[in-house]
C-alpha cells in the first residue's frame, strides 16, 4: 500500500496549491494512506459516526464561517471530537485564518494546518489530480510503448525478437517513442492505462550492434513523449510453422493489464516481413473500431447475406415449374 508523508506532500504540492504552513511542523511527520478527499461538514456539527478521518480533511469558507460563529465552549466540544480522531492533515482554503483554539487543538494532537490562498473547488481538483496519480495502482514490464497514428502501442514479447528495431523504423516514419525496454503502466481510471518511461533510462533505446542511443538527440523533440494511454497490445512472436495466427480477425482478443482489458494483436515475426507498415495498420484499424467500423465483421456479414441471397434464388428457380 503507497503512503506519502505530510511533509512530502506539502513540499511538492506547496507552490502549485498555494499552501502555508500554520501550526507547528511537528505535524509534517504524519502519513497520508489514502487519495480520498473530504469535508467534514457532519462532524463539525457533531455527527462523527462515520467520520472518514483518514482522508485529507478540506474546511472551506462555509466549514470556516460555521466554526467562528459558534460561542467557546461549543467550539472546544467541536475541536474534541474532530481532533480525537487520527487526521492526516487539514487544509484550509482561500487564506482563512482559523481560530487560535483550532490551531492550539492541532498543536497537541499533532496534526498539521496547512493554508491555501485557492478557492475550496481548486484545491479539491488539483489536490486530487496529485494524490490520484499518486496513489494509482502500477506496474514495470519489460517492452516498447510507441505512439502510432495518436494510437498507444505496446509491444510485448521475448528479448531479441525485434521490438527495438520496429520502434526505431516507426520513429523514421515520424511517429514518437514513449519508452523502451522498461515500462511503467499506472492505471488512471477503470477503463485506461498510461505508460511512461524509467526515470533512469528516459527515451533512451539499445539496439542490438549499436548500443544505447539517445531518440531525443538524434530525431528531436518531436520523436518523443512524456507519456501515452496504451491501448493496444502487440506481441511479437518468432514464426513458427505449426503455430496457429489468425488470419480473418472476426473475432477480437483481449488481454488484461492492472484489471483493464485492452486489445491483443499477435504478430509472427519472420525475415521479410514488414512489422512497421503492420504496426501503422493496427493503428488505423483499431481507430476504425472505436469509430465503429470493423472490417472483418463487414465483410463476414456481407458474404453471410450474399450466400443467404444466392440460396433463396437458387430454391425459388428449382421450385418455378411455370
Amino acid at each position: 500500500m503507497p503512503e506519502i508523508t505530510v511533509e512530502q506532500a506539502f513540499r511538492d504540492r506547496k507552490d502549485h496549491l498555494m499552501l502555508t504552513l500554520l501550526n507547528s511542523e511537528e505535524g509534517l511527520k504524519k502519513k497520508i494512506q489514502s487519495a480520498e478527499i473530504h469535508r467534514p461538514g457532519l462532524a463539525l456539527g457533531g455527527f462523527l459516526d462515520r467520520f472518514p478521518s483518514q482522508r485529507t480533511q478540506v474546511l472551506g469558507e462555509t466549514e470556516m464561517a460555521y466554526i467562528s460563529s459558534l460561542p467557546k465552549e461549543r467550539l472546544l466540544l467541536v475541536l474534541e471530537g474532530i481532533f480525537s480522531f487520527d487526521i492526516p492533515w487539514i487544509i484550509i482554503s482561500k487564506g482563512i485564518m482559523p481560530p487560535t483554539e483550532f490551531l492550539a487543538m492541532a498543536d497537541r494532537k499533532k496534526t498539521a494546518v496547512v493554508g491555501s490562498r485557492l478557492s475550496t473547488t481548486e484545491v479539491v481538483s488539483r489536490l486530487s489530480m496529485f494524490l490520484d496519480n499518486y496513489f494509482a495502482p502500477s506496474i514495470t514490464v519489460h517492452g516498447t510503448l510507441v505512439d502510432v497514428y495518436g494510437v498507444g502501442l505496446l509491444y510485448t514479447g521475448k528479448s531479441g525478437v525485434g521490438k527495438s528495431e520496429c520502434a526505431l523504423d516507426l520513429i523514421e516514419r515520424g511517429h514518437r517513442l514513449v519508452a523502451d525496454d522498461v515500462i511503467k503502466i499506472t492505471r488512471k481510471s477503470s477503463s485506461f492505462i498510461v505508460g511512461t518511461s524509467s526515470e533512469l533510462l528516459g527515451q533512451h533505446m539499445e539496439v542490438r550492434g549499436i548500443g544505447i542511443i539517445d531518440i531525443e538527440a538524434l530525431f528531436g523533440i518531436r520523436a518523443i513523449r512524456i507519456q501515452k494511454r496504451i491501448e493496444v497490445e502487440v506481441r511479437l512472436q518468432y514464426w513458427e510453422e505449426t503455430a496457429q495466427y489468425e488470419r480473418l480477425g472476426i473475432e477480437d482478443k483481449y488481454t488484461t493489464i492492472l484489471g483493464v482489458e485492452i486489445p491483443l494483436v499477435v504478430i509472427p515475426v519472420s525475415p521479410g516481413k514488414n512489422i512497421t507498415v503492420i504496426s501503422e495498420v493496427i493503428a488505423m484499424n483499431h481507430m476504425l473500431k472505436v469509430y465503429g467500423e470493423h472490417s472483418a465483421q463487414d465483410l463476414s456479414r456481407r458474404l453471410t447475406e450474399r450466400l443467404a441471397r444466392a440460396g433463396n434464388i437458387q430454391d425459388y428457380i428449382e421450385s418455378d415449374f411455370e
